[in-house]
């Protein structure tokens, strides 16, 4: 036989794996002004990665929010299983918010998980990742935080629900998520009286429709100075393009009014590097020196050997 032929043969098996994947990673911006979030300096380029990931075969690790304790930082995101090919909720543990180690995997279900918003509602933590899987809202409660969770409720059902975040304002819960998966340009908006329910939707929900440059939630929403700035993917060339702030002008149960917050995206993607296809999750913190830390996610595109 030919040797190139030979060496084709021997090769064939590997291009079979090959894939072509979108690789999320999880840094760190700040700054001063909201409206001008750049990288932290001295902060490694991304923070965490898919390496970082140990009790799981993992392709990406996506959509950070951090809340912190007496004594750390903890940051939950999503963590794709490589062989399940569905989202699993990790968490990593911080002493100064910057300097990142992995811990472990703290939720699985049978179906994709994703979006972890985290919580604390009268002494207990909760968090709402996305379960549009299972086309659910579903609220999940600490047994123990950060590691162990359990199901305590199912606010939605009967949709495919996209990042469901919820917020309180005025003695209200209230509840965005996306809906229409296959355009990414529905935003409804739902409240309730309680965390628990039950939920309505608003008479003026979707209060996007149509429109995937601002639909899809991007982070929890941001009391900025008593202006609400709830945050919205830009999906209107791909998927997770860049990041967009509106702010909520009014909101009660009968009304609702947003407008665009500043001229410019508050996250947008780098010219080349870990974040040159797209950032999508934008997780906003004040800090005691009046600045602001923000833990984000940015993609690109690479190849990678499927697992046998």
């Amino acid at each position: 036989m030919h040797p190139f032929l030979s060496s084709f043969r021997k090769t064939l098996p590997l291009l079979r794996r090959m894939r072509r994947k979108d690789d999320w990673t999880i840094s760190i911006y700040g700054g001063h002004d909201l409206r001008a979030l750049k990288p932290l300096p001295g902060i490694r380029k991304p923070v965490l990665t898919a390496a970082h990931v140990r009790d799981i075969p993992a392709l990406f690790v996506a959509d950070p929010f951090m809340v912190r304790t007496k004594e750390r930082y903890w940051l939950f995101f999503e963590v794709l299983h490589a062989t399940l090919r569905r989202g699993q909720i990790g968490v990593a543990m911080s002493r100064n918010g910057r300097d990142w180690e992995y811990c472990q995997i703290v939720l699985h279900e049978p179906f994709h998980l994703s979006y972890p918003l985290v919580f604390k509602w009268n002494d207990s933590w909760y968090m709402t990742p996305e379960t549009a899987a299972q086309r659910q809202v579903r609220l999940y409660r600490a047994v123990d935080f950060p590691f162990r969770w359990e199901h305590a409720a199912t606010l939605l059902e009967g949709d495919d629900y996209l990042d469901p975040t919820p917020f309180f304002y005025q003695d209200r819960w209230w509840l965005l998520v996306g809906t229409n998966i296959s355009r990414n340009d529905t935003l409804r908006l739902y409240h309730a009286a309680t965390l628990f329910g039950p939920w309505q939707e608003h008479p003026h929900s979707p209060i996007v429709q149509g429109d995937a440059r601002s639909a899809r939630p991007a982070g929890r929403v941001l009391d900025y100075g008593g202006r609400l700035i709830r945050l919205a993917q830009d999906c209107a060339q791909n998927y997770g393009r860049r990041v967009l702030g509106f702010e909520i002008t009014e909101l009660t149960p009968e009304r609702y009014a947003e407008r665009p917050f500043g001229s410019a995206a508050l996250l947008e993607p780098g010219r080349s590097g870990w974040n040159e296809c797209g950032m999508h999750t934008l997780d906003l913190h004040s800090t005691d020196e009046g600045t602001w830390i923000a833990y984000v996610d940015g993609y690109r595109r690479r190849l990678y050997l499927r697992p046998t």
